[in-house]
């Protein structure tokens, strides 16, 4: 790959990460609900006291630490995502404000669900390795034979389970998130998609 093409693909990775971290934060700050690896992240910080950002990079270690066994390879981005996603969302929480009333804690929603499905086109449209969460799925596809559907949709109900049981903000907005990021996602990732058009999916694969 000629260094200009990686390099430019780098910056899209790092700028998806930051952005993701972006609107996760923006979300927690709606306080309508999350996603569910937000749900298990928020959880574990409330009853740890640890901050969100590092309990958010601790549960993608142990996620990653759960591709040992199904014999998966991380890539750069794999690693990144893990490293980055973290800070950058405890950042957003530094700087931005919880908001008041319904109008506009749906607005703050909203703009950082749009925000995270932009921001996920751009990570895995840079093609530098998959996300933790993304990469036990498709090992539990791969090593037990589970539709990947199930795979996903096992790892998400598991996360936003124990969150909840831990205190994490399970709400509308949760719902909303289940059910909008995949066609959001669908639009965006191939904006920033790196392969040629022709080997595009229809439908953008759930954020990490």
């Amino acid at each position: 790959m000629p260094r200009r093409a990686l390099a430019l693909r780098l910056l899209q990775l790092l700028l998806g990460l930051f952005l993701f971290g972006i609107a996760s934060a923006l979300m927690i700050r709606a306080g309508i609900g999350i996603a569910p690896w937000d749900v298990l992240a928020q959880g574990i910080s409330l009853r740890s006291g640890w901050g969100f950002g590092l309990v958010t990079n601790l549960v993608g270690v142990a996620v990653l630490l759960m591709w040992w066994p199904l014999r998966q390879r991380p890539g750069a981005g794999t690693v990144l995502n893990v490293l980055l996603i973290g800070p950058s969302a405890q950042l957003g929480l530094h700087v931005l404000p919880a908001v008041q009333g319904l109008a506009w804690q749906s607005l703050l929603f909203a703009g950082g669900l749009a925000l995270m499905a932009v921001a996920t086109g751009l990570y895995i449209g840079a093609r530098l390795g998959p996300g933790p969460r993304d990469g036990l799925m498709t090992g539990l596809h791969a090593r037990l034979g589970w539709p990947v559907w199930k795979a996903r949709t096992l790892i998400e109900a598991s996360a936003l389970a124990v969150g909840w049981w831990l205190g994490g903000n399970l709400g509308p907005g949760t719902v909303a998130f289940a059910l909008l990021i995949g066609p959001l996602c669908g639009i965006t990732l191939p904006l920033f998609d790196h392969r040629p058009a022709q080997a595009l999916p229809t439908a953008g694969p759930a954020p990490d």
